[in-house]
Order: C-alpha cells, then structure tokens, then sequence
C-alpha cells in the first residue's frame, strides 16, 4: 500500500512538472508571438517611412515643392482677377445702359386675365 502511495505521489509530482513545463513553453510561445509582432511592426514602419520619403521625393521631383505649387495658384488667381477687373471697366457702362433701358422701357398694357366690370352708378 506504501508502494501505490509512493506511486501516486510520484505521479501526481510528474504530473506536476508536466504541467508547469506545459504552461512555461505556452509563456515563451507568447513571448515570442509578442517579440514576432513587435518585429513586424517595427519594419512596417520602416517600410512606410521608406515609401513616404520616396513619394516625396517624386513629389517634388515632378511638382514642385508644396509653396512652389501655393505661389503658381495665387499668381494665376491674380492675373484672372486682373483681367475680370479689366473686362468689368470696359463693359461697366454698357451693361448699366442696358440695364437703365430695360427699367425706363415701360409699356403700359393690361394684364390678359384682366376683365373690365361696368359701373353701375
């Protein structure tokens, strides 16, 4: 009956260090899964800043830095509001006479709903 005692103890002691042995490589297996995915990110981010400095790059290669672009849009909206400025005092007074026309052009008529009543008086 010791024996079996014996036994059992030896096992369960087995058992034991089984488990605990199971359980440390589950941790390592984490840690490594961890370590893996740090690593990953790690050269993710690497690769994108790689590629955000090449487009960049090109970028500026093929359209000018970002005030470069900034500049040409104000010095074109420039010469166009110069030339809107330009066309409105050369057609001002035309338009006005035009205008002025169409108000002192008026053509007293009936409206064609109109229906005359007869005064009874």
């Amino acid at each position: 009956m010791a024996s079996q005692t014996q036994g059992i103890q030896q096992l369960l002691a087995a058992e034991k260090r089984a488990a605990e042995k199971v359980a440390e490589a589950k941790k390592r297996k984490a840690r490594r899964l961890k370590q893996a995915k740090e690593e990953a990110q790690d050269e993710i981010e690497k690769y994108r800043q790689e590629r955000e400095k090449q487009f960049k790059e090109f970028e500026i290669k093929h359209m000018g830095s970002r005030e470069d672009v900034a500049a040409r849009i104000d010095a074109d909206t420039k010469i166009k509001i110069e030339e809107m400025n330009k066309a409105v005092i050369v057609n001002k007074q035309a338009v006005i006479d035009q205008i002025l026309e169409l108000v002192y052009d008026i053509k007293p008529e009936l409206h064609k709903n109109f229906k005359a009543t007869a005064n009874k008086e």
